[in-house]
């Protein structure tokens, strides 16, 4: 069984949905130009049942408000605000954060500048900084769309297929999505990132001692796994960047069944 809801922060009005499952929260963080019903798949999943899973809407994406301040929310650094800010409203004092892709980048922010991070778990996300970025990322043909601001219906579509996946049927949300996110974010995201106003994702992942997963596709389209492999990491989960055989940028949601025992046992642990 799952609740739903509506939460007022700074950065606008924020939809979550959550799973009545006990124990610290698991906040999951979704990527660029999606929405919560990304991680239905692990929600309404065993993990759900077990685990306090909460799935919210990023700020100018879903059903929540566009930012009342574009300047302050949208950038990696305004998203992780978001997200603590959420918490806070909702009176949560500790956390997992699971992010994929752009909520990824969110996740590590908040390991090293929230205090209730009990541990994080990235997907399709290089924990890179300024320098890093020819290395971490792939050259992809669509891969301007990541900043551009606006989207035509077919570039919606190309997006949402792109990130979910070649040859992975689209849900019509995902489309929708992609459709319905502020474009203004985009190109924002990317002044903050270029201005060096984002912390060091791969300076976080070397001096961290939070317990910190990567998983990623091994038919990855957007992350080099070379470079994923390359990172020094203080505390990488299980010792090991794992990178799963023939999946691409959503493994999650392209196979629930090898991903989410993967992450149960994750949550299992960090949350002993």
């Amino acid at each position: 069984m799952q609740k739903t809801g509506f939460t007022e922060t700074d950065h606008g009005r924020i939809a979550w949905t959550e799973t009545a499952g006990g124990g610290p929260a698991v906040l999951f963080i979704h990527g660029n130009s999606s929405a919560k019903e990304i991680f239905g798949r692990q929600l309404e999943s065993e993990i759900g049942k077990r685990h306090r899973l909460i799935a919210f809407d990023l700020p100018g994406h879903g059903a929540s408000s566009d930012a009342p301040d574009p300047a302050a929310t949208y950038s990696i650094h305004g998203f992780a605000d978001a997200a603590m800010d959420f918490l806070d409203a909702r009176g949560i004092s500790q956390a997992v954060i699971v992010g994929w892709s752009l909520g990824g980048h969110a996740a590590l922010e908040m390991m090293d500048r929230w205090p209730g991070t009990i541990a994080a778990w990235i997907t399709g996300t290089p924990p890179a900084g300024a320098a890093d970025m020819e290395l971490a990322f792939l050259p992809s043909p669509h891969m301007h769309l990541t900043f551009q601001e606006t989207f035509t219906d077919e570039e919606a579509r190309l997006y949402a297929q792109d990130t979910t996946g070649e040859g992975v049927t689209l849900e019509p949300w995902m489309i929708e999505a992609a459709r319905r996110a502020d474009g203004r974010f985009r190109p924002l995201m990317l002044k903050s990132a270029m201005e060096g106003a984002d912390l060091d994702g791969r300076e976080i992942a070397a001096t961290s001692p939070l317990p910190l997963a990567v998983v990623s596709g091994g038919a990855e389209p957007f992350i080099s796994n070379e470079f994923l492999r390359s990172v020094t990491y203080r505390n990488l989960w299980d010792r090991q960047v794992h990178v799963l055989d023939g999946l691409g940028h959503m493994p999650f949601w392209e196979a629930p069944s090898r991903v989410n025992p993967l992450l149960a046992r994750f949550l299992d642990e960090v949350t002993r």
